[in-house]
């Protein structure tokens, strides 16, 4: 059987299958593409790619998360305090992720954005980056 008639023969039963879910066949063959769109999509200020970055943090995507941190520092965040939150989960990854030297780094930068910039006691008595953290705060 020709491949034109494969899909006359088994197109009915797709788009049975597709009407049954509630979605068209056009949301089935888009479902991918929009998706990574949606995840394309700028977002418009530096502000909230550090919300994006701390979120993707969170869900321990550490990958996405520094892209999203690098970004909203390489935008412009406009508060000191926000520039010191990011290189804060920055320093986070790479203490997490074993880079060490970057980790050190990072408190370095949070603290050169913000004199004040102090983990909190319980960030601070985390074992990957407590003793990171105490050895740049100590300097």
């Amino acid at each position: 059987m020709s491949g034109v008639r494969w899909l006359a023969v088994l197109l009915p039963f797709v788009l049975l299958g597709c009407g049954a879910s509630g979605y068209s066949l056009t949301d089935a063959l888009d479902f991918d593409k929009q998706r990574n769109r949606s995840l394309e999509t700028p977002l418009a200020t530096a502000e909230e790619r550090l919300k994006a970055g701390i979120a993707f943090y969170e869900r321990k995507d550490f990958v996405q998360a520094q892209r999203a941190l690098q970004s909203s520092l390489i935008n412009n965040l406009a508060s000191r305090n926000d520039q010191a939150t990011a290189h804060k989960y920055l320093a986070f990854i790479y203490c997490s992720t074993k880079r060490i030297p970057e980790c050190r780094q990072e408190f370095g930068n949070a603290l050169t954005a913000d004199p004040r910039f102090q983990l909190s006691a319980a960030e601070e008595a985390d074992p990957a980056w407590g003793p990171v953290y105490r050895s740049v705060r100590g300097r």
